[in-house]
């Protein structure tokens, strides 16, 4: 069953730099349906959903890494096998020298319409990653953007307005 954030929902999270979960919030833990004991020091892929591609996960990885905030679509899986969509997006948290010290990540409701592309990218990115690994996945996403004359950026944000 697919479950719906509130259209004014925040999901917040924060993890260390291993991706293990330091901080979750309220509507965090009723929409993945876990307690914060059943969360916090668990790595945030606990609610990775079968359905979600690992070129969306290596882009997020890349994009943090390197201090870069990154918006991104992405399907979770509850603790009862349900799923939820949200827009994710997800930063890098640094100390005064300027070291990653953890990942901040802040969820919202995506649009419906948003949803219409997504949902039929993803499959053909999940079926190209079966049979190629994460380059297939990437061509894929990649393709996309080259047809549209877009980035990966102005294509997320174009989608969500």
């Amino acid at each position: 069953m697919l479950l719906e954030m509130k259209e004014n929902d925040f999901i917040v999270s924060k993890t260390d730099t291993k991706g293990r979960l330091t901080y979750v919030n309220e509507i965090f833990m009723t929409m993945a349906e876990y307690t914060e004991e059943e969360l916090l020091g668990k790595p945030h892929n606990i609610v990775r959903h079968p359905d979600m591609p690992k070129t969306v996960f290596k882009l997020l990885w890349d994009r943090i890494q390197a201090k870069d905030e990154i918006f991104a679509y992405v399907i979770n899986k509850t603790k009862n096998g349900n799923g939820y969509w949200v827009i994710a997006n997800v930063t890098a948290s640094t100390n005064d020298r300027g070291d990653i010290i953890g990942y901040y990540s802040v969820r919202r409701r995506p649009k419906n319409s948003a949803l219409e592309l997504i949902k039929p990218l993803y499959a053909k990115m999940l079926q190209a990653e079966r049979s190629g690994g994460i380059a297939a996945g990437e061509k894929v996403l990649n393709d996309l953007l080259y047809e549209k004359g877009v980035s990966y950026d102005e294509f997320i944000i174009s989608i969500q307005k």
